[in-house]
């Protein structure tokens, strides 16, 4: 099943962030769910990274929840928010 993992930074949390981003990149290289697609969230003019945003194809929730809670941005304390939404994916 498809979700949507839609993340978004607490203010300030830019060097956090930095620090954090090696952890996060090889845990996202190893990790046991699908990354049908995921990437940073960025300012209107592209210039700031704001949240991360993934597609994920998961058994289910739960699955999604520990996948979350290992990431090492949420070890971090970088999101101020985070909403996870099931995905239909639809054609045309």
């Amino acid at each position: 099943m498809l979700f949507v993992m839609f993340c978004i930074d607490r203010p300030g949390a830019e060097e956090k962030r930095k620090q954090a981003l090696p952890g996060h990149i090889e845990y996202l290289a190893t990790n046991p769910i699908k990354i049908v697609m995921s990437g940073p969230l960025v300012s209107d003019d592209g210039a700031k990274i704001i949240g991360s945003l993934y597609l994920l194809d998961a058994a289910d929730r739960a699955e999604i929840e520990r996948f979350q809670q290992a990431d090492p941005l949420y070890n971090a304390n970088i999101w101020e928010m985070v909403e996870v939404r099931a995905f239909n994916k639809r054609l045309g």
